[in-house]
């Protein structure tokens, strides 16, 4: 897991349960995107919660979560405020 730590002493991740982040202090933890399947079986991730684009259409969910997680990872820290 990487760890942004903004000037104003604010950590910033992508979160997973491979680390316990309580350690550091108050959480806020919120959601970056939505995968969610289409009308037709695909699947998209929808950045729009942290001003990104929609994603997708991808055949796998799985596909759809791995272009979420490097979308978010090439936009840190410009979404990281």
């Amino acid at each position: 897991m990487d760890l942004i730590i903004s000037p104003n002493g604010y950590v910033h991740c992508l979160y997973d349960e491979s680390l316990d982040l309580s350690a550091l202090g108050r959480l806020t933890i919120r959601r970056a995107s939505h995968v969610e399947p289409t009308d037709d079986g695909q699947w998209t991730a929808d950045l729009s919660p942290i001003d990104g684009p929609v994603l997708g259409p991808f055949g796998l969910r799985s596909d759809a979560v791995a272009a979420e997680v490097r979308w978010i990872e090439d936009h840190w820290p410009s979404i990281a405020k």
